[in-house]
């Protein structure tokens, strides 16, 4: 990803969505508007900087913008701190490349992640979140939620591919819309902080060719942190569950994201939760071990990802 041309196309795009009468800004009949949202003068002198300026650092190019400045336009544009982070991510300098770029080294989930998976099984899905939403590892219950993410080929285990290429992922999430928004957004975001990742351009691509509402909505530019939040879930075997869920960055590693669903106690989310759980009891093995079914001929295991 071009970072200048994003850093351009997310101020633009926040530009947009903000009415002058959102940002207090007096507007006469007697010029009508082009386009919608604040016109760029507008926004520059709410921002508290000339016209000229703000029309540079809008076409990407910021040079040296100073944190002021950047506190200035999240201001006005009336940004949350996600999108506040996301500015100040996009035009963070960036060391020049005097060698080529080593590809990031491989994600490996530590043993004692995979024993506190094996911990919560049977009470609580569970699985590693891992760049670009690749699925490092899951207990048995999580598998039994969603899908069998290791019994996918390698470069399946991921969760935007299963949201927005394998149609059970629609009736699996009946607010299916907003779920797969939301992962847009979290892509959006990743993209801006690995945005030389080439595997991450490469799921991009994909998802823009194959799926028209990912297309959509990664044109929308909106960027969100997922950090906690209620799911539901319609399961084919055990019904409708209202699941919460709290996603927790792994120590040592701050791209591994545990990612735990609970259910409120004595709640019909709990009772079918249960169901599933005593439906899909099998003798415990162990993810971490070897295993030639769960791993592609001459791929890793199915815990690390590139």
């Amino acid at each position: 990803m071009d970072r200048n041309t994003e850093l351009s196309e997310f101020l633009r795009s926040r530009r947009a969505r903000l009415s002058p009468g959102d940002a207090g800004v007096s507007v006469s009949n007697d010029s009508p508007r082009r386009v919608p949202g604040l016109r760029r003068e507008e926004l520059a002198q709410l921002a508290g900087v000339s016209t000229d300026y703000y029309t540079r650092l809008e076409q990407g190019r910021h040079l040296n913008v100073s944190e002021t400045v950047l506190d200035a336009v999240a201001r006005a544009l009336q940004l949350d701190e996600t999108e506040r982070a996301y500015l100040f991510e996009l035009t963070r300098p960036r060391p020049r490349r005097t060698v080529r770029r080593r590809p990031p080294r491989a994600q490996r989930v530590r043993p004692g992640v995979h024993a506190l998976l094996r911990m919560l099984d049977g009470v609580s899905p569970a699985f590693v979140l891992g760049r670009r939403g690749d699925v490092l590892a899951s207990n048995q219950l999580a598998r039994a939620l969603i899908i069998d993410f290791e019994a996918l080929p390698y470069h399946e285990r991921n969760m935007a591919r299963f949201m927005f290429l394998d149609e059970a992922a629609r009736s699996l999430w009946p607010e299916w819309e907003t779920v797969a928004a939301e992962m847009v957004a979290s892509l959006r975001l990743e993209a801006g902080r690995h945005p030389d990742d080439p595997r991450l351009t490469e799921l991009v691509g994909e998802l823009t060719i194959k799926s028209p509402e990912f297309r959509t909505w990664w044109a929308d530019h909106n960027v969100r942190e997922k950090t906690h939040g209620v799911k539901l879930y319609h399961h084919p075997v055990v019904g409708d569950m209202t699941l919460a869920y709290e996603n927790v960055t792994v120590p040592g590693d701050p791209d591994q994201a545990l990612c735990i669903y609970t259910v409120e106690p004595g709640s019909p989310s709990e009772a079918a939760l249960r169901l599933l759980a005593s439906w899909t009891a099998t003798p415990s093995v162990d993810p971490s071990a070897p295993s030639s079914e769960a791993r592609p001929p001459g791929g890793p295991s199915s815990d690390v990802s590139p």
